[in-house]
């Protein structure tokens, strides 16, 4: 087994006693302190995450953005400069490749995407590059900080523009923050208020530090993947390899709006067709209502008769309850609806419940934001 590799925080984490795992083949912080008390921090004040690890795939040339449209379940050419799009990368059959952000930038598009991914993804679009377009590897090169919660403004506004703060959810721009050149943008992974901050590799320990240095006066705190993992469940956002994968519809798992069902993109007729004839399976957000702890692979049941399964669960810090997200049949996925988890061969009751399951203020969001 090869050593796992190691972001250009590596050393930052372990000088501030960061519990190190691998995670995607790279050596990550799970937590500095405990992880209630991380995703505390961000569902009040504010949380720092490395996520550095993530990939960054730029795409160039004059036919770039026909490219990426063909490529992504949503039209890139129609975005302005400085927007971001979430959207599915899709094989033939109608399965995601992966799920990914894409940034329109000034002369070319870079799609982020999930670490586990990049080759396999850096394989499917180079495999697929339309005419006049290069596709241009970033991710060695790229830091990335998540900067999340209520009062993530008032950290970054301490060391960067306001035009930097104020953009709206979903845009980037460009400008210096602590010193440190960088792109930042607004699309959160968390379900509260934040910021990516995408820098040079070389800056990343120097702004990592000024950050957490100037942010202490909010509550700003180091966080690792345990929380991040909670809070991302909170707010029921999709993990691939969990609710999404390559034999996966996005419409099975609630991403219609991510899908424009009138596209022509590399998967689009499949996924009507599998649409057409109806998903024998949907993505729904359950909580437990007796004792117990619902993980990934745990069957899911109904008046006795295993009918899906577990892709992701665990305790809810906010809630003081344990929830989980499943794929069930369709006629199972409306709220209230009573389901069984299979807990180590133990019978538990749950209720299908809306998600996010934290939501608004709760979540560490603005009113307006």
């Amino acid at each position: 087994m090869s050593e796992a590799r190691r972001t250009p925080l590596y050393a930052a984490h372990v000088r501030r006693g960061g519990r190190m795992v691998e995670f995607a083949g790279f050596s990550l912080p799970v937590q500095y302190t405990s992880i209630l008390e991380e995703h505390a921090a961000v569902r009040e004040h504010a949380g720092l995450f490395d996520v550095s690890h993530m990939g960054q795939l730029a795409l160039s040339g004059p036919g770039a953005l026909a490219t990426v449209d063909r490529l992504l379940s949503r039209r890139t050419s129609t975005a302005k400069v400085g927007q971001v799009r979430y959207a599915l990368l899709c094989n033939d059959a109608g399965g995601v490749v992966d799920d990914v952000t894409a940034y329109r930038r000034d002369d070319d598009v870079m799609l982020c995407v999930n670490a586990a991914n990049i080759e396999k993804d850096r394989a499917w679009v180079q495999a697929h590059l339309g005419a006049s377009t290069t596709l241009r590897d970033e991710s060695e090169a790229t830091a990335l900080l998540a900067l999340q919660g209520p009062t993530a403004a008032d950290v970054l506004r301490a060391v960067a523009d306001e035009a930097l703060v104020a953009q709206k959810r979903f845009h980037f721009a460009r400008g210096p923050v602590a010193g440190c050149s960088a792109l930042v943008s607004r699309t959160g992974y968390t379900g509260a208020d934040g910021y990516e901050i995408y820098c040079a590799a070389g800056d990343a320990e120097a702004l990592f530090e000024a950050l957490l240095a100037k942010g202490a006066a909010w509550g700003l705190r180091p966080c690792g993947l345990g929380a991040r993992d909670t809070l991302r469940l909170e707010a029921a956002l999709p993990l691939y390899g969990h609710e999404l994968d390559d034999t996966t519809s996005p419409l099975e798992a609630g991403l219609d709006r991510f899908v424009e069902q009138d596209g022509d993109f590399i998967g689009a007729d499949a996924i009507r067709a599998r649409s057409s004839k109806g998903h024998p399976r949907a993505l729904a957000g359950f909580v437990l209502e007796d004792r117990g702890v619902a993980r990934a692979g745990c069957p899911v049941a109904h008046e006795g008769r295993e009918v899906g399964v577990v892709t992701s669960g665990g305790p809810s810090p906010t809630l003081q309850k344990s929830i989980g997200l499943a794929y069930v049949p369709p006629p199972l996925a409306g709220a209230g609806t009573v389901i069984e988890v299979l807990i180590r061969g133990r019978s538990v009751r749950a209720r299908i419940a809306e998600t996010p399951f934290v939501r608004g203020t709760r979540a560490g969001r603005s009113a307006n934001a």
